[in-house]
């Protein structure tokens, strides 16, 4: 084939790499063992000098995919770099790379022999991550990188803390052991899932502080959280300080290209809310996902497809050429910080064993095993390259892990593999303590300097008049003219903690606005659609305060969110679901992170969850949070439950999460239709007392026949009800704390109404959902001998019903039960 020039177009050399440029990466040798067939494009059937050229660049063993960036200064950037050749002073010298080679292999074949049989989800096959990091790192702290996050799933895992966190042997072959299992009864995890801090001391002298996160079997959870945790670091240091700290996450092909979270993650990389100055994305690539072949797993060439949604460079790199892998690592790394962007290095090797080892691949693959039976390893193919006796290092190496396995053995406690920083020496988790409790209230000459500026706004602001009408009723409210909502309450709360230096950071699907058109955190002029945030405009010396409408995703915000609250313990982190059913689909995040965070690893969190809960006729989704769930993940006081039933609980409970020292999740189940009702709206002299109440006792009835136990927005309705009827012999008491639960309070307020013949729980939720499982044998423990009943729906496979009339009926039933039902 010859390409002819043409006048006005580019030359015909051009032509020919632009050729190569787009479709070079389909002719590379990137696969060590031959499986990977070459795919012939018609526009590489090209001959001569300039094809030869273009080949050498861009069909060897590091390829890339570049040409789908729309900015042309990208492309140019990647473009120049690939067809020049790297200075030789910036690489490391090849016996340095042997010897990280040698390193990986040993350890992995001295635990293979010591512990037979143990899953250890080895790295062979892909030991060239090493030399990889070591790069990446290496580059980094050129470019000034303090820190790095480190996301990666089980495989390589000990590996990697062994050779990059720089972990002693012997901390790697106690987790083998399974030392001292006595101090995780009940709890800890496998060791292929905690996380560990290290320093890298890189090969130019610089040292990287190393974090790598904890993560759980669910592969890509956490990436998001990684990226959280980055940026809240980042964030500590001051505005756009993206160079001290780069996150790099490792993926397995099979997880890459299939699941979810991940895609939700990588959408995450350039908004404004998420942006950590571009991570790099490495996939450890095995050709296997555990028993299932490439072609079972994607429908695209590569794992790596997946990424070509968004505008970043893909390099592919064959792991038995460690001199390629070290430079598309420096040229991912360099990528990075010429324009914080996301960058994918797809690392193509092979799994040498079975997925944990214990399996027999030969089953399911019996070809391709057969022939890594006989591959050598990548460090013998390399010294032959290099021409180095490696014998002595291997020696040299397997005498010191074989040391440090009998060291091991010798251990009666287990060792620590991390060291948390510094900001988490104020807090504190494990049980609760009532010394944990601080006084929330704000004083009312503070509340009312706080409102008038949250109400105020530039003089030359075109404001929408909805939104004028708005702040002068807030106004009032902050006069004590009018009793606050929600809404404002929040806003109050927001505004003494960020005066008070606690900064605030808020996400979530229209959370600015709020879904339910009450929020306003921030305001757009009518003319230039310009924005002011009054939260922001509070004093000189207020503490940062961040609010951004997420995308259409739950599981990855959440995650961030959660990975932000882990490295800004001191500051107030909030989600928001849209529709407090919306969560489920994060329900990993919250199973895996939230829920059991503290008692697998060891971290704490302080992420607040916002549920829009409340049966408004509806529909399924648009109903129930799902109480029951978080109330099934409550043990040993891992998070904290509350539904506040008025505007001045939620304002002392945001409060009281921001300054207790006690850092636990919390679960909030807010309202949707009592946001404005005046039932839920509280006096402001209510925000001014001392703190958050976990059970709100009835003070209009002394001498109860029955007690009505409730949470959240029904409890308003029971009292209309009681109104209605002229009932002065029923108390309603509201529990607004469910865990940890307040057995202590609310047994006071029982027993204040001693003569009472039964307490009744009434929720609006099935039988089979909400609190009523979880509240009903402890009620019952504390009755003293009283019956203990239940109003409620039946039980249901649906949260609710989607008919805006059958709800009516319902609830009107459900109301009447409540005090009409004993009469039968």
């Amino acid at each position: 084939m010859t390409v002819k020039s043409k006048p006005g177009k580019s030359t015909e050399k051009e032509q020919v790499f632009n050729a190569f440029r787009r479709w070079g990466y389909l002719q590379a040798n990137l696969d060590p063992l031959g499986f990977l067939a070459l795919e012939l494009h018609p526009e590489l059937e090209l001959t001569g000098k300039a094809a030869d050229e273009a080949r050498s660049y861009y069909c060897g063993t590091l390829a890339s995919e570049f040409m789908h960036i729309p900015d042309p200064e990208r492309r140019r950037w990647v473009q120049e770099r690939i067809e020049s050749e790297p200075p030789e002073e910036s690489l490391p010298e090849p016996f340095y790379v042997l010897e990280r080679l040698v390193r990986s292999d040993v350890l992995e074949q001295v635990i293979h022999t010591r512990y037979l049989g143990a899953k250890r989800f080895s790295l062979e096959g892909v030991t060239a991550l090493i030399p990889l990091l070591d790069e990446l790192l290496t580059t980094a702290s050129d470019h000034e990188a303090e820190q790095a996050v480190v996301a990666m799933s089980h495989r390589g895992r000990r590996n990697v803390m062994a050779h990059i966190l720089g972990k002693d042997s012997v901390d790697i072959f106690a987790g083998f052991e399974d030392v001292d299992p006595r101090a995780v009864m009940g709890g800890g995890d496998v060791k292929y899932h905690v996380g560990a801090t290290g320093n890298y001391a890189t090969r130019k002298g610089g040292v990287v502080r190393i974090h790598m996160v904890s993560n759980p079997s669910h592969l890509e959870a956490v990436d998001p959280v990684a990226l959280g945790r980055a940026r809240a670091k980042q964030d500590r240091m001051g505005e756009d300080v993206w160079q001290y700290v780069v996150p790099i996450v490792l993926h397995g092909d099979a997880a890459f290209a299939g699941q979810g979270v991940w895609h939700e993650t990588l959408n995450l990389s350039e908004l404004p809310g998420y942006h950590v100055g571009g991570a790099v994305h490495i996939i450890v690539n095995n050709q296997i996902g555990y028993t299932t072949r490439p072609k079972d797993l994607y429908n695209t060439r590569f794992a790596s497809d997946a990424a070509k949604r968004s505008p970043i460079p893909i390099f592919h790199v064959n792991a038995e050429d460690p001199d390629s892998v070290v430079r598309a690592a420096r040229l991912a790394m360099d990528y990075r910080y010429r324009f914080w962007s996301d960058v994918v290095v797809d690392l193509i090797g092979f799994r040498r064993h079975g997925h944990s080892e214990v399996d027999d691949p030969t089953i399911t693959q019996p070809l391709l095993y057969k022939k890594i039976k006989d591959h050598p390893q990548v460090w013998q193919i390399y010294a032959e390259r290099i021409q180095a006796d490696a014998v002595p290092v291997v020696e040299k190496v397997r005498a010191e892990y074989e040391e440090g396995q009998r060291r091991a053995q010798e251990l009666e406690t287990a060792p620590l593999l991390r060291t948390m920083p510094t900001y988490w020496d104020s807090f504190a988790g494990g049980p609760y303590k009532p010394k944990y409790e601080v006084d929330s209230g704000v004083p009312r000459e503070e509340l009312e300097s706080l409102a008038e500026k949250l109400t105020a706004y530039p003089e030359d602001f075109n404001i929408h008049p909805k939104i004028k009408k708005l702040l002068e009723q807030r106004a009032k409210m902050g006069r004590g003219e009018q009793a606050v909502d929600y809404g404002f309450a929040e806003a109050l709360a927001f505004a003494s903690l960020l005066v008070g230096h606690t900064p605030v950071r808020f996400s979530g699907q229209d959370s600015r606005r709020g879904t339910f058109n009450h929020r306003h955190a921030v305001l757009i002029d009518t003319e230039t659609e310009a924005e002011y945030v009054p939260l922001k405009n509070l004093s000189e010396e207020q503490a940062k305060f961040q609010i951004y409408d997420s995308p259409l995703s739950e599981e990855a915000v959440l995650g961030f969110e959660y990975g932000y609250s882990r490295d800004y313990p001191d500051a107030l982190v909030l989600w928001e679901a849209q529709f407090g059913d919306f969560f489920n689909t994060a329900q990993s995040i919250v199973d895996q992170f939230i829920a059991a965070g503290e008692d697998k690893w060891g971290l704490l969190s302080g992420l607040v969850m916002l549920l829009p809960h409340g049966y408004e006729g509806q529909g399924p989704e648009h109903s129930s949070a799902r109480i029951e769930r978080f109330l099934q993940l409550a043990g040993e006081d891992n998070i904290q439950v509350c539904q506040p039933s008025n505007a001045a609980q939620y304002f002392h409970l945001l409060r009281r999460q921001a300054l207790r020292a006690w850092r636990k999740p919390l679960i909030v189940f807010t309202p949707k239709s009592m946001l404005r009702h005046p039932d839920a709206c509280s006096p402001l002299e209510e925000f001014s007392r001392e703190r958050f109440c976990t059970v709100i006792p009835d003070r209009a009835v002394e001498q109860a026949e029955r007690i009505l136990v409730c949470t959240g927005k029904i409890g308003h309705e029971l009292r209309r009800e009681r109104k209605r009827l002229g009932d002065t012999t029923t108390a309603i008491v509201f529990l607004e704390q469910l865990y940890p639960f307040p057995e202590e309070h609310l047994e006071r307020e029982l027993n204040r109404h001693a003569h009472a013949r039964e307490i009744v729980w009434v929720q609006e939720e099935p039988g089979n959902m909400g609190a009523y499982a979880y509240v009903d044998p402890r009620i019952y423990r504390i009755s003293n001998g009283r019956p203990v009943r239940s109003i409620k729906r039946s039980a249901s496979g649906s949260p609710a019903t989607g008919s805006a009339k059958a709800h009516q009926i319902e609830q009107k039933t459900l109301i009447s039960l409540a005090f009409h039902s004993h009469r039968r």
